[in-house]
């Protein structure tokens, strides 16, 4: 069942370029090496490239590759998932799937789903894909819990395959699970895998698989892939080789005449563009970067206190002040503007966009019992609202985006201490709930149930202390449960759209957490040698180089025509 859309009226946005999310929260924070160059950046393609061939900085050693494409491992390299193929392909901008291995599913009932397996498609090595080689792969998972990276066994109760079917009985109701497990299975060959003695450590070093690519030469400082001229829709392939290079610096990805990179890019138009080398880029959003307010402390569960806070922000500065005006400001909806148009609930002013209204937010903080005193918001007793705000140490935007949300709600009162603690103290600080306010990354996921079970659900909530995997910030509320409860076994696309729309409410009018802007997804491309990258005229994919998305925009280049 392909998610469906709905005709909402149009909303008017700004139009200045979106801005990146932190992929995953692991981007490294980009360095400002282009930014402090003093001389004019020229792109120089190696002239040893073929016009066939794409230079991609999507891979990355640490500093030199492992020869793993496994595709159930954490650390494969990243070429494998051009190489092994879901059943579909969901695009998380956009929500949109895309029949892949199966050309479809049904729901007949909440706890079923019905894949229909693709005809006609080969294994690299020639043999034919068939249903029990997802079959097969779902009972590997199975077997093998580690390698079960997305969970897939804690909604499958059984399956059974077909001749060209392969049914899923879950363990529970649960509609949005179809989706995921469909999306994220990469589906590997039983005449391969069968005879692997231990496939949680085995590193597939000669991949068999479905997809556009296949391995070419491969050495710890560079691989390459080359097209899989019997792959099922090779027509729609135009690049005959990728070179994926260990190290892809600032510098390189400006300088090297890279054909596709995700990265952020200090001065985008001086330092890409203007490079040369057809280069143009696209940021459309992937996230909402927000605030995290934990909702066990006091006052910061005083939904006044949330509101006050909220509405003292300038978003539009805060995104400024933390990627070079990329940015644009998120609404306090949890959807993504523009690509989710269709799922705004219209009800709700500015689509969501909260503007800074000083006198308002200190009505707000009234209703709590805080008024201004001597520059200074304090209580009844005079004790002055004081938080901690805390980032990680080295996410150098966010710190900037902070910097600027303190310097704000101090002008209204509030004594705001930030911290940044490594990385991993940051993300224990998170799940654990031992912050008063954290900056992080919501929604996404291109599936909007998900996106918002996984904000507003009080199935994650931990005790403080206790790692919590979402809900950092531990709202709960009985009629929101509810709520997703029945989004969860909801079939009928009408049901869903209106729980949409009451749970964006929720977001809305009761701030469990404070959106600032949109983070952004950092497609850099050049139309030199390929034409046809996705942009804001044409958003069929995301622009990421990495899971499965990336096929979208693999089958959909064309080659510039020399002629």
């Amino acid at each position: 069942m392909m998610q469906p859309t709905r005709s909402r009226p149009r909303s008017p946005l700004r139009s200045r370029p979106l801005a990146r999310i932190r992929a995953a929260l692991a981007l490294a924070v980009a360095a400002s090496t282009l930014a402090a160059c003093s001389i004019q950046i020229q792109s120089a393609p190696d002239p040893s490239i073929p016009d066939d061939t794409m230079l991609v900085a999507a891979d990355n050693g640490s500093p030199l590759f492992e020869k793993n494409f496994n595709p159930f491992m954490i650390n494969k390299r990243v070429a494998a998932f051009y190489m092994y193929e879901p059943l579909i392909v969901l695009d998380n901008l956009n929500a949109q799937e895309h029949p892949w291995l199966a050309t479809g599913y049904t729901q007949p009932d909440p706890s079923t789903i019905l894949f229909d397996i693709r005809q006609g498609v080969t294994w690299s090595d020639g043999e034919d894909f068939t249903a029990e080689d997802v079959g097969f792969t779902f009972q590997l998972l199975k077997d093998n819990p580690s390698l079960d990276l997305q969970g897939i066994w804690s909604y499958i109760d059984t399956f059974e395959t077909g001749d060209d079917t392969v049914t899923v009985h879950l363990s529970a109701p649960d509609v949005p699970a179809a989706q995921l497990i469909a999306s994220t299975t990469l589906i590997v060959p039983e005449h391969i895998w069968a005879d692997v003695e231990d496939p949680t450590t085995w590193r597939n070093p000669d991949p068999v698989g479905t997809g556009p690519y296949t391995l070419g030469n491969f050495a710890p400082q560079q691989y390459t892939v080359d097209k899989n001229q019997d792959y099922w829709q090779a027509d729609t392939v135009a690049a005959e080789h990728l070179i994926l290079p260990a190290t892809n610096t600032q510098l390189d990805v400006a300088t090297k005449g890279y054909d596709w990179a995700y990265s952020f890019i200090s001065d985008v138009e001086g330092a890409w563009v203007g490079a040369g080398n057809q280069n143009t880029y696209w940021f459309p959003p992937g996230g909402t970067i927000a605030l995290f307010p934990n909702l066990t402390k006091a006052p910061y569960n005083d939904v006044n206190v949330r509101l006050g806070l909220s509405t003292a922000l300038d978003r539009a500065a805060v995104g400024d002040a933390a990627a070079e005006g990329y940015m644009d400001p998120a609404g306090q909806t949890n959807i993504l503007l523009p690509n989710q148009e269709d799922v705004l609930n219209p009800d709700i002013p500015d689509s969501g966009l909260i503007s800074q209204n000083t006198a308002k937010a200190l009505d707000y903080f009234a209703a709590a019992g805080y008024t201004q005193q001597g520059g200074k918001l304090v209580d009844a007793s005079g004790a002055q609202l004081s938080l901690t705000i805390t980032t990680a140490a080295g996410y150098n935007d966010w710190l900037k985006g902070v910097q600027e949300v303190q310097k704000q709600w101090g002008a209204v009162g509030v004594d705001v201490k930030v911290e940044s603690p490594q990385p991993a103290a940051y993300t224990l600080a998170l799940r654990n709930g031992e912050y008063d306010f954290a900056m992080g990354a919501t929604g996404g996921t291109g599936n909007t149930f998900r996106d918002f079970n996984n904000l507003l659900s009080s199935e994650w909530v931990k005790p403080v202390g206790e790692e919590a995997s979402n809900n950092f910030e531990r709202f709960s509320d009985p009629a929101v449960d509810k709520l997703l409860a029945e989004f969860k076994v909801a079939l009928d696309p009408a049901v869903q759209a209106d729980l949409a729309d009451h749970l964006q409410e929720v977001v809305y009018d009761q701030i469990p957490s404070i959106s600032l802007y949109y983070g952004g997804s950092w497609g850099l491309f050049s139309d030199a040698k390929f034409t046809g990258w996705p942009s804001a005229d044409d958003p069929y994919a995301s622009p990421k180089t990495y899971e499965s998305t990336p096929l979208l925009v693999l089958t959909s280049l064309k080659k510039v025509n020399d002629d």
